[in-house]
């Protein structure tokens, strides 16, 4: 075996045993839910956000990503528990409180949608400077573990069994074709309302099981 290829299948498990700690200490994460005050200041900024997007959506497709809640909130930390007045108020929201709100519209457009938590790849000195700023807010660092990050997007069904991943963070739609690097999407749950909720969902080439945490095989060759 050649020196390189040893040294690559050596980082594959070494990936391999880093995504499993990772899976296992945010097995239990529950998606985040921006909190309701019951009265009329979260009222009135529900019926704001439903009312932005509608007229950015103008008589666009309701399948359309919801790219200007990024353009008015840059990401960065956010302290939980948040209320919907605040929300809609704050420069500044993590991809938590940028999902709920994506969510949140589309929904409203009659879309289903559900929460889909990701775990993707990044460099180590991204995740200790994210860390440094989060910690520097007194904002809850518990989305980091090495080189690895917690991440939350909308999973969009688009048809029958069929769902498109919208990143509120990014603003795109994420490519089910994904490769090792940078970004990369490691793994992938959609959590739905139902805990038993029977079949699969299909994201391009990829079955997944809902409300489980599933490993993503990369991409190679004609592979999308």
């Amino acid at each position: 075996m050649f020196l390189a290829e040893a040294k690559r299948l050596e980082a594959d498990e070494s990936t391999r045993v880093t995504l499993r700690a990772a899976i296992e200490e945010w097995h239990q994460f529950p998606p985040s839910v921006i909190s309701d005050h019951s009265d009329r200041c979260c009222r009135i900024a529900k019926e704001w956000l439903f009312a932005m997007d509608y007229s950015q959506l103008s008589a666009g497709d309701s399948l359309t990503g919801p790219r200007w809640i990024r353009q008015r909130h840059a990401w960065g930390p956010t302290r939980w528990p948040i209320h919907w007045c605040e929300a809609v108020a704050k420069k500044t929201l993590d991809c938590g409180a940028l999902a709920a709100l994506a969510h949140a519209t589309f929904l409203e457009r009659g879309v289903h949608c559900y929460t889909a938590q990701l775990i993707q790849r990044y460099t180590k000195a991204d995740t200790k400077n994210w860390y440094q700023n989060w910690e520097r807010d007194d904002a809850e660092v518990c989305w980091i573990k090495d080189d690895l990050v917690y991440h939350e997007a909308c999973a969009v069904v688009a048809r029958g069994a069929e769902f498109r991943i919208w990143d509120p963070t990014a603003s795109w739609w994420v490519n089910p074709k994904q490769f090792e690097g940078y970004g990369a999407v490691l793994a992938l749950r959609i959590l739905t309302a139902d805990p038993f909720h029977v079949g699969h969902f299909k994201w391009g080439r990829h079955r997944i099981t809902p409300n489980q945490w599933q490993q993503l095989e990369s991409a190679r060759g004609d592979f999308a």
